[in-house]
């Protein structure tokens, strides 16, 4: 493999290891086919507040890039609020991996605001996950206490969406 295809694969590494902290995930696994016998597999993980990166090629096993080269953009320290939204009996989780949307469509109000009152099946907002737009309905009816994800930004599945009270 040459030295401009190695340092093409260490930047997509490091782009991956962006994209994963950006977009809040634990995981990402992307496997590129440059021909019949040559791959690169990348798996990005994180595990409380650090990245791990594995990288096997198939037939080119020196392209392994080290932990230590990927993982130091996550060495920030972690500002997270005291209690697990996740453990919260109001939360709701979502369904499916995908990328939320809080309106319907761009400059529409969105479904919810913090503070508003909802009904059972009332959409809360949306998942769209493979071109598909799925409303994520509020299971029970109450107040919306916390809305813990942006519009546009991913989610995975059983993560927190909204806190209901």
């Amino acid at each position: 493999m040459t030295k401009s295809n190695h340092d093409a694969d260490v930047a997509f590494i490091q782009a991956l290891a962006e994209l994963l902290r950006e977009n809040d995930l634990t995981e990402l696994q992307v496997k590129r086919e440059y021909g019949e016998d040559d791959s690169l597999n990348v798996r990005v993980s994180r595990h409380q507040a650090q990245q791990v990166v594995t990288q096997v090629a198939a037939p080119q096993p020196q392209v392994a890039a080290s932990p230590a080269q990927t993982a130091a953009p996550a060495a920030e320290p972690a500002a997270e609020a005291p209690a697990d939204p996740a453990n919260d009996p109001g939360a709701v989780t979502s369904p499916m991996v995908g990328t939320v949307y809080m309106q319907a469509e761009p400059g529409a109000p969105s479904f919810v605001k913090v503070g508003q009152q909802v009904s059972e099946g009332d959409t809360l907002l949306i998942v769209e996950a493979m071109k598909t737009m799925n409303h994520i309905p509020a299971p029970r009816a109450g107040t919306v206490k916390r809305i813990l994800v942006d519009d546009g930004s991913a989610v995975e599945f059983g993560a927190p969406l909204v806190i209901l009270e």
